[in-house]
């Protein structure tokens, strides 16, 4: 039965509609990497779809068009006259005063942000699983949909990055369950409120807290709110599965959910606990303990305690789920992993180069020290650009000077001016590099991309392991790297 639209009182008309009664939607901000998988998802689920942005990039310009999305640039009333929505989803990129978020205030069209509507349109009758957590989303929660896939479950599922295993971020499954990716950031401008309260969770994962997103949360106890709330929309009938690495989110958990608490560890005590890990080039091998005791071996193809951790905890969730340990591990086993997490991007002339998305000083200490597992004898040069608004602030100074203490060599990029970080706030990325100095390690801080790919290029040597680091593009390093590495290689 279809209800009536709910309006605010700062005149946004949020969509309460039955989903059968929605034939054409369109969502502003079509672009951005979670929006565009989600025009996908709903074109692939039989919506007449269109979309608009300021400026559409491959490859997302590339995956519209094939998924046939027509995109409308730049932003104007005329594209919602065009498009003729019965819903429009806004992104949270989008500020009131858009021209198109204005044209749907003004014609009362009904409208929602992406996560109430993937929970309103996707999540709603099915068995929602959510991955959270300051760290991890995007590999567990890829791990998470390719088990219950590997089981033969059939999952729906979007995740934060592209899977190898389905060379994709979302797929449409028939079966009960629907994973996503659990993020902690503001959901709209006509709502503040963390994303993930709205994916109706029933299963989920708490991988770690740890503050971030300085530009929304004004400290800790501001941050910890939005899992706070997160845990307290899970059911009673519910299972919630947290990292005991991080205390306090299971402080959080216990004291805010009213469903199952299970613990998980990589290297701890805890319900779920990894045993006897070995790291080598081809990833991890270890086993699974669980809380009858049951021990299952299992593999990964990727290093680092952290992944090991996450797999663990997508081991309770699955079993939890009602999947086999021997399923679970088959899965687990045959998991590709994500790009951007510990990708290999190139081997020229001895030289293995890396890719990750790494940001956050616990990120990149770990990041770095699962290259080191997998890359024993290997001498390690890691490169690292604080690009995100947490990253580029003093808040986490002295974490990021102990973040290298694994690496050999150690290359940042001085960040550039951003006119959201107030200068008195800003990360000294000079005193990061002479505290690492301090430690032995050869460090050194660059302004530009030109000439980090020419120092790196001409000091590499055969069997180094060069590790690249940024929640961005950093500006085009790993292509020019290679290429450079290319050229000096021709030339020897």
């Amino acid at each position: 039965m279809e209800s009536d639209p709910i309006a605010l009182d700062n005149g946004v008309i949020l969509a309460d509609i039955a989903p059968g009664s929605i034939k054409r939607i369109h969502l502003v901000g079509v672009a951005g990497t979670g929006m565009g998988a989600f025009a996908g998802m709903l074109k692939g689920a039989g919506y007449v779809v269109t979309g608009s942005d300021e400026n559409v990039y491959p490859p997302m310009s590339d995956m519209l068009a094939a998924w046939e999305i027509e995109v409308f640039t730049p932003y104007s009333a005329d594209n919602i006259e065009r498009a003729k929505p019965d819903l429009v989803i806004i992104g949270n990129v989008i500020r009131r005063v858009n021209p198109e978020a204005t044209a749907v205030r003004e014609r009362g069209i009904p409208q929602m942000s992406f996560p109430a509507a993937f929970g309103a349109l996707v999540a709603a009758g099915r068995h929602s699983v959510v991955i959270a957590g300051t760290h991890g989303k995007t590999t567990t929660s890829a791990i998470m949909a390719h088990v219950l896939a590997d089981a033969g479950l059939d999952p729906t599922f979007l995740v934060g990055g592209v899977t190898l295993n389905y060379a994709g971020n979302f797929r449409l499954g028939e079966g009960p369950h629907v994973v996503i990716e659990g993020d902690e950031y503001d959901t709209a401008y006509f709502d503040k409120g963390p994303k993930f309260v709205h994916y109706r969770a029933r299963t989920a994962l708490l991988t770690s807290i740890e503050f971030d997103h300085a530009d929304i949360f004004t400290d800790m106890a501001h941050y910890e709110s939005a899992y706070e709330r997160f845990c307290a929309t899970l059911p009673a009938d519910g299972w919630l599965g947290v990292s005991r690495s991080y205390l306090r989110a299971v402080e959080i958990a216990r004291s805010h959910s009213r469903a199952a608490v299970v613990t998980y560890s990589g290297e701890g005590e805890a319900d779920y606990r990894a045993r006897d890990v070995q790291f080598g080039e081809a990833g991890a091998r270890f086993t699974i303990e669980g809380p009858d005791h049951e021990v299952t071996e299992v593999t990964l193809a990727m290093s680092g305690l952290h992944n090991v951790e996450n797999a663990t905890g997508v081991f309770a969730a699955a079993r939890s789920l009602g999947l086999s340990a021997e399923a679970i591990a088959a899965g687990l086993g045959t998991f590709l992993g994500v790009k951007r997490r510990q990708e290999p991007r190139g081997y020229v002339g001895g030289v293995l180069v890396i890719d990750d998305f790494a940001h956050h000083p616990t990120a990149v200490r770990e990041t770095i020290a699962g290259i080191r597992h997998r890359y024993s004898d290997r001498r390690l040069w890691a490169v690292f650009e604080p690009r995100s608004n947490t990253s580029r602030r003093n808040i986490h100074q002295a974490e990021y000077s102990e973040s290298f203490n694994e690496a050999d060599v150690v290359t940042l990029r001085l960040p550039e001016p951003h006119d959201k970080v107030p200068a008195d706030q800003q990360l000294d990325v000079n005193a990061v590099v002479r505290e690492i100095g301090k430690r032995g390690i050869g460090a050194s801080a660059l302004e530009s991309v030109p000439e980090i790919v020419d120092l790196i290029a001409r000091q590499a040597r055969a069997n180094d392991v060069i590790l690249v680091m940024s929640n961005g593009a950093f500006g085009g390093l790993i292509p020019e790297l290679l290429s450079a590495l290319e050229k000096r290689t021709g030339n020897a």
